[in-house]
């Protein structure tokens, strides 16, 4: 029941792997700003976005997360030279496994974020919540009960 009334009042719980040179400390400047954004993320910060196994994000949702951001530096501003490069076809990839799942698409996102960008962290967040509000709670956690 996406969309209903069925849902109202519940906040998605979304697990965000993040950078730590350039998305966390977004996320840091989003905070020393006050600026506001959905209190419903769990931030887990990793070396690089490159250096996620896509084990962990079938981890977050098989334990209850009904969706999932991946957060690096913008192209050619990797600290690890092509760390999100290659993050970014890994995570191209694994959108389709979920889908053979049985996990909706539009509940793993993917983004770049600097460390000067704390207004789009906050952005990117609010939509990445809406998003995930959107389609309602996971019914299916990868091999997860709910």
């Amino acid at each position: 029941m996406t969309g209903t009334n069925a849902n109202a009042g519940w906040e998605p719980r979304i697990v965000a792997f993040l950078c730590n040179w350039c998305s966390y400390a977004g996320a840091d400047s989003a905070g020393v700003g006050r600026m506001q954004y959905p209190a419903s993320v769990r931030v887990i910060r990793v070396p690089c976005a490159g250096r996620i196994n896509p084990f962990f994000i079938l981890s977050a949702f098989r334990r209850g997360a009904d969706g999932v951001l991946v957060s690096g530096c913008h192209p050619g501003d990797c600290h690890y030279i092509s760390g999100n490069l290659g993050a970014r076809r890994k995570f191209a990839l694994m959108a389709r496994l979920l889908g053979h799942l049985g996990i909706e698409e539009g509940r793993l996102h993917f983004t770049w974020v600097s460390a000067s960008e704390g207004g789009r962290f906050a952005e990117v967040i609010e939509t990445v919540t809406e998003r995930v509000r959107e389609l309602g709670p996971a019914r299916r956690n990868a091999g997860g009960a709910r």
